[in-house]
């Protein structure tokens, strides 16, 4: 079993430790990849492993760690040789500017905010057909099931079991329609947001860690030609912990 190890600045002396116990083969020839942070550090993993067919392992070392394994030097490769998986796979959008199309893949979730203090209009467009004319917000996202108990949830959005062919579409905000709470979508829909009084009202997009400012649309759907794996020790797979946290204070 071939390791690699990647860390944060804040994980330096975690990962010297680790080194010291393992030999680092280097991302190229590397089995597994070990990422010592927290939930964002994941985040910027997989989007660096994007197609190499690696599976990621994550030890905690930042603040929450929902994605994290829990960080221990001793047994790493008993814990690796009985961990189970979780299959992800990446949203991709494209959002549109007077500058072209800029495309950006999101584990987590594509949010659309409002750049001033004007709030947003932005017309909801799912399989080219007209849901919401115009809803009136701070802002709106879409997310994946790996997501769902991230900034979907914090914007009161549904959370979604890991292997559901769902995805939330949730209002952050939103000021018309007041009532209107979001949407679960089969994984396979195709979402257009289109910006209203775009000049007047700026529209950011935001793909996990990807900002193109004023945009005029955003195309988002579920790349499934995508699948990154990552690993939980056994018995608190991501599975469980989703579950859990609908049943958490």
């Amino acid at each position: 079993m071939k390791l690699h190890f990647t860390a944060t600045a804040d994980a330096a002396d975690a990962l010297a430790a680790l080194r010291q116990r393992h030999a680092d083969s280097g991302p190229q020839d590397a089995d597994i990849i070990v990422a010592l942070g927290g939930d964002g550090f994941m985040l910027q993993t997989l989007h660096a492993f994007v197609g190499s067919g690696k599976p990621i392992y994550g030890m905690n070392l930042g603040s929450v760690g929902f994605l994290m394994n829990e960080y221990r030097v001793d047994d790493l490769a008993e814990r690796l040789a009985a961990a189970e998986q979780a299959v992800v796979h990446p949203l991709r959008m494209k959002a549109h500017t007077r500058d072209g199309v800029v495309e950006a893949l999101a584990f987590n979730e594509v949010s659309l905010l409002r750049e001033t203090r004007q709030a947003a209009k932005i017309r909801i467009m799912v399989d080219e057909r007209p849901r919401i004319a115009e809803l009136i917000c701070d802002g709106v996202l879409v997310s994946t099931p790996a997501g769902s108990t991230a900034y979907n949830l914090s914007a009161h959005g549904p959370i979604l079991p890991i292997d559901a062919a769902l995805l939330a579409l949730t209002p952050i905000s939103a000021f018309r329609p007041r009532r209107w709470r979001g949407a679960l979508l089969p994984h396979r829909a195709r979402v257009r947001f289109e910006i209203l009084e775009s000049a007047k009202r700026p529209v950011s997009a935001v793909a996990d860690d990807r900002e193109v400012r004023e945009v005029s649309a955003v195309d988002v759907e579920e790349d499934r030609s995508i699948a990154m794996t990552m690993l939980y020790d056994k018995g608190h797979n991501l599975d469980e912990r989703i579950l859990s946290e609908q049943f958490s204070d």
